[in-house]
């Protein structure tokens, strides 16, 4: 018998998409799969021609050799397996997860499935974000029971679930119309594990975890900015059945400075200076994040002058250059003048409005 042209199998054009050819071998096998149609020889038959026309299809080599002469250059051997797939393999092997959730109801067995992040927020000073430390944190934990291993049962209790055979899944086959659907559910008797225990572990009472508040030391890099995370790998919460754990992530919260505002690297502060100071210049002290600086003022500076002295500012994170502080001058003005300081002022700016 002649065979059919793939494409129209598939129903699909000649420049479709790999992703086209996927959709179309998905719906057509989830219609004829032998599994979802025991007993039919023509739903069998069907599902071979399908599977035949994608595996073809499917391989950009055998493709183009088909699209070139046709059928003439393959034999069976090179596309048809020796046996049909079972329907999980099938759906497991092509990678397609949804299409096995839409025959299910419920969860199906358990399997392995990485732990919960846990999160820790951390508050330390702007002085510990420039020199960088180490702080330890209290972190509680959801840890396995030792004495059962997660199991939730006495050691030596556990044997397979009897209503589902050890499989944590139970199978029934509806009819939707013309077609037949498969749905997997989770076993209600061993909540999918496909095992059951008639002794719960003494020591967690059967939750198989324990409680506990575990001690970290977290190392927090200089240059750190506010609300910034730290992410260590393996502390967070257990996987569930030997999954890989969570990881924790310490979210810093820098408090607020007296003497500092930041923004970014850089630090802005302010410095009272004197009507003498501004009007004939001179120098003074100013404050930064790791002492004291000299900042030379001119005369004639204006109050709310900002200056800028380099490299006084914070660290950037994971570097050895820093921020600039930029210090605003606020000229301080005498409330309360005696008679001479008042003569000298009219005199020295006679003629000024």
């Amino acid at each position: 018998m002649a065979k059919g042209d793939y494409y129209e199998i598939l129903g699909v054009k000649k420049d479709a998409s790999q992703d086209d050819l996927k959709k179309a071998f998905r719906h057509l096998a989830r219609k004829y799969h032998p599994d979802l149609n025991k007993g039919s020889k023509e739903s069998e038959e069907k599902f071979k021609e399908v599977n035949e026309a994608y595996q073809v299809l499917s391989d950009p080599k055998k493709k183009a050799q088909y699209d070139q002469v046709g059928h003439v250059d393959f034999t069976p051997g090179e596309y048809t397996e020796a046996k049909t797939p079972s329907y999980d393999d099938l759906f497991r092997d092509f990678g397609l997860g949804d299409i096995f959730d839409a025959f299910s109801t419920g969860s199906g067995r358990s399997r392995s499935r990485a732990g919960a992040d846990l999160r820790y927020d951390l508050e330390i000073s702007l002085t510990d974000a420039f020199y960088g430390t180490k702080n330890t944190v209290a972190v509680p934990h959801t840890l396995e029971c030792g004495t059962c291993h997660g199991t939730g049962a006495q050691p030596g209790s556990i044997r397979n679930c009897t209503k589902c055979g050890g499989s944590g899944e139970i199978r029934s086959i509806q009819r939707r119309g013309s077609q037949q659907v498969m749905n997997i559910a989770q076993c209600p008797d061993c909540g999918g594990s496909g095992r059951i225990t008639d002794r719960p572990c003494e020591t967690c009472h059967g939750k198989g975890s324990l409680q506990k508040t575990r001690r970290i030391e977290v190392s927090i890099p200089r240059g750190v900015e506010d609300k910034q995370f730290l992410r260590v790998a393996g502390e967070g919460e257990p996987g569930a059945n030997r999954g890989p754990p969570g990881d924790l992530y310490v979210v810093v919260h820098i408090k607020k400075d007296i003497n500092f505002e930041r923004h970014s690297a850089d630090l802005y502060s302010s410095s009272v200076v004197s009507l003498k100071t501004v009007l004939l210049g001179g120098e003074i002290p100013v404050r930064t994040i790791t002492g004291t600086a000299s900042l030379k003022i001119p005369r004639g500076t204006q109050s709310h002058t900002l200056f800028r002295l380099r490299e006084q500012g914070m660290p950037y994170l994971n570097a050895d250059n820093r921020g600039d502080l930029l210090v605003k001058i606020v000229v301080k003005i005498p409330e309360k003048l005696t008679k001479d300081q008042e003569d000298l002022v009219l005199k020295a700016f006679a003629g000024e409005q």
